[in-house]
């Protein structure tokens, strides 16, 4: 190609009316395999420096486009979107996306075995390790985007630089398109994909030929950061000033094998977690937000999801809710011959707090090098084997480590049969203190897991049993429960409607969940039946699932301070409802209840969700969850209160806002970012964070008024290196 088009949105440079139109897009959802309400037509180019994309979304009611959110990977459920998959090693399974809206945003993520049931939404990864697609993969491309009266317009241009592929030269990728048609739910592909599955199933993919060229890319992305930081839980708070540099480094080894460095490593700009409310006896999940971590997860990904994950990076640089400065750390991530591998070390250093008692600086947390090797190899049709090893050791005493040992498999029979499963076991010098006892294999420093998954257009079945020894201890992964074993099953029917043209499918469904000590006894068990009612513009309500619940305890509960449930065996149960209107429409509401029997009594917790959008510019939402609990033993009520809004005043620039209440703590947090992006999600970071006491003092012990005050001012700049 002589001249490369100018990114604009416009599609009319010579290029774009030489190549062949790639057309034939058919619907995925909602009638798969027919022919789509508006024609699409794409075409691709390249030359030695980059790919070129270009997309004509024709639309008969232009008027009817949903521009969505104006902000970087926003949520493409709730607006007309074009978005691609490039396969680029096509093994199959694995891919980079790009994807955008009327409102021009950078959509980009990388898929790993084939999503695992992941879909172009725009949710980030919120499954732990484990998710199949990673939308915190920032990569450095240009896109835009415009309109007429005849539809929306998309031009990308996707640099060599940005991707990982196997050597340069001809060779072949995996290649797919969808087209989104917000006001219809209508969703369409080039390359026919069966409803059941996603745009990430790129084993279905097309394919494109094209000489790729052989270079090696590296960036380096620095930071300077200052901050402000006021205590006012001490006893003469002063403001702290402070100032920090560091950055982060991409070295591409190969073409295939990229070395990531970082020093002095900060998350400043990193979302806060959402509160939440527990009632329950065993640890909570909170995600991981930093984007280091984030960038190829699933890499590292072993375990169950939210419940026995053996590596979990937020136990990296976290300590008691507090920030462990992570001195230096790398990660050497790819494919070497048949093998994707992945190499992460971490050094941290030690925190230590002030104990206004004692006047003495208190060790929160020791410095630890924390180290990851994980390598498995892709065979076809959903296939892998593979391994891992992870370890923590204290480097001021290495008699205080911990090591963590696993294997995982997935088997893929045909399209529609999954069946996977993962060994691990675990060493520590003085393993974590456990009712069980010291019995069955590495004694009792053992867990593991079996599934099995059907699914079809009609069909989703699914199996699986976990058990966990008593000893099970992966320090630098996540347990929400110790000593079990636990069985689960769920079958759920797709029932269509084709000839009702407002309403979409029934789906009757029943699933059960048991947990078991190791002992027999039965700690917990869920019956489900539910049946839910999705319409042809995307609102959904429930009949009312109905579930059947069982607790045991062996040992008294303290659920709250001073209600104490006495051991023993509650079989109960409720009813539970959830309902949504249109997302795609300016204004929606979501909400629903449970309601029924809880241990010795009765709950109910209502939640409801109000959001608005103005253009593409604003959006804002109110979100209450509210428990009131009242049994034998006593009654208390408890809820949490989030605001959540942003502003974009291009794709590049915006203001957010997060206001949390927890009326369980009283403190009222509140989290501002300005960010003013670059390219790879660089740029100019500004961040206020602010938490205040509301409660009263003879309650909480807290005086009431302001507890920590802080203000980050961040920049970070990317620099390209290529040979």
């Amino acid at each position: 190609m002589a001249d490369p088009p100018v990114i604009d949105g416009r599609l009319d440079e010579a290029v774009w009316s030489e190549g062949p139109a790639l057309m034939g897009f058919v619907q995925r959802e909602p009638s798969e395999g027919r022919p789509v309400s508006q024609r699409t037509e794409v075409r691709v180019a390249y030359d030695a420096e980059a790919l070129y994309v270009a997309g004509w979304m024709f639309d008969g009611n232009p008027g009817g486009v949903v521009f969505g959110q104006t902000l970087r990977d926003a949520s493409l459920n709730d607006a007309d979107a074009f978005v691609l998959v490039l396969d680029t090693y096509l093994d199959r399974q694995n891919g980079f996306v790009f994807g955008t809206t009327p409102a021009g945003i950078e959509f980009d993520g990388q898929v790993s075995g084939e999503g695992r049931g992941g879909g172009p939404g725009g949710g980030r990864q919120q499954q732990g390790s484990a998710g199949g697609f990673n939308l915190n993969w920032d990569g450095s491309w240009e896109v835009a985007t415009t309109t007429d009266g005849e539809g929306w317009y998309a031009e990308m241009r996707i640099p060599f630089a940005t991707l990982r592929y196997g050597a340069g030269g001809p060779q072949s990728w995996g290649l797919n398109f969808e087209r989104r048609i917000r006001r219809n739910n209508e969703q369409s592909v080039w390359a026919p994909v069966p409803r059941q599955f996603d745009l990430y199933r790129v084993s279905m993919a097309g394919t494109l030929e094209l000489d790729a060229p052989t270079r090696r890319v590296a960036t380096v992305s620095p930071y300077v950061l200052a901050d402000a930081f006021k205590d006012y839980t001490v006893a003469s708070p002063e403001a702290e000033y402070g100032r920090r540099i560091g950055g982060d480094a991409k070295i591409g080894l190969s073409q295939s094998l990229t070395l990531d460095l970082t020093v002095n490593t900060d998350f400043a700009q990193a979302e806060v977690d959402d509160q939440q409310v527990n009632l329950t006896r065993f640890s909570l999940f909170f995600p991981e937000k930093r984007a280091f971590f984030l960038e190829n997860a699933a890499t590292f990904s072993v375990g169950a999801g939210r419940s026995a994950e053996l590596f979990f990076s937020r136990r990296i640089g976290l300590a008691s809710g507090r920030e462990v400065p992570i001195q230096a750390g790398a990660r050497l991530t790819g494919k070497m011959g048949d093998f994707q591998v992945g190499v992460l070390n971490i050094q941290t250093d030690d925190l230590r707090l002030l104990d206004e008692t004692t006047g003495v600086h208190e060790e929160v947390a020791p410095s630890n090098n924390f180290g990851v090797v994980r390598a498995y190899r892709e065979f076809g049709n959903r296939t892998q084997i593979g391994g891992i090893f992870v370890s923590r050791v204290n480097t001021g005493d290495t008699d205080d480590y911990n090591l963590t040992f696993g294997v995982d498999g997935r088997l893929g029979i045909g399209q529609d049969l999954t069946f996977e499963g993962w060994l691990g076991l675990t060493r520590t010098p003085e393993p974590a203190a456990t009712d069980g006892t010291h019995t069955g294999p590495n004694d009792g420093e053992y867990g593991f897991e079996g599934s099995a998954a059907y699914v079809t257009r009609d069909w989703q079945v699914s199996a699986g049993y976990r058990q966990i020894g008593s000893q099970f201890n992966p320090e630098v992964g996540f347990l929400n429960r110790r000593a079990y074993r636990h069985l689960n099953g769920r079958i759920l029917r797709h029932v269509r409607t084709e000839r009702v043209p407002w309403f979409r499918e029934f789906r009757p469904h029943l699933s059960w969940n048991q947990y078991w000590t190791l002992g027999g006894f039965s700690e917990e068990y869920v019956v489900h039946v539910d049946n839910h009612f999705q319409f042809e513009n995307g609102a959904f309500f429930q009949l009312p699932g109905f579930n059947f619940t069982g607790e045991g305890l062996e040992r008294p509960f303290e659920i709250r301070e001073g209600i104490v449930i006495p051991p023993g065996t509650y079989a109960n149960h409720d009813w539970e409802f959830r309902a949504y209107t249109n997302r795609g429409a300016p204004l929606s509401v979501s909400g629903g209840w449970s309601w029924g029997g809880f241990y010795s009594g009765t709950r109910f917790g209502p939640n409801a969700t109000l959001a608005y959008r103005f253009q593409d510019r604003f959006t804002a939402s109110l979100r209450l969850d509210y428990f009131d609990v009242d049994l034998a033993e006593g009654s208390f009520t408890t809820s949490v209160f989030r605001f959540n809004g942003s502003y974009a005043f291009t794709p590049r620039l915006y203001l957010q806002a997060n206001v949390q209440y927890n009326d369980d703590t009283e403190d009222l947090g509140t989290n501002i970012r300005l960010g003013w992006l670059d390219t790879a999600g660089t740029g100019l970071f500004i961040v206020y964070n602010d938490t205040d006491h509301r409660g009263l003092f003879q309650r909480t012990g807290i005086a009431r008024g302001p507890q920590q005050r802080q203000l980050v001012i961040k920049y970070t700049k990317l620099f390209e290196f290529t040979r």
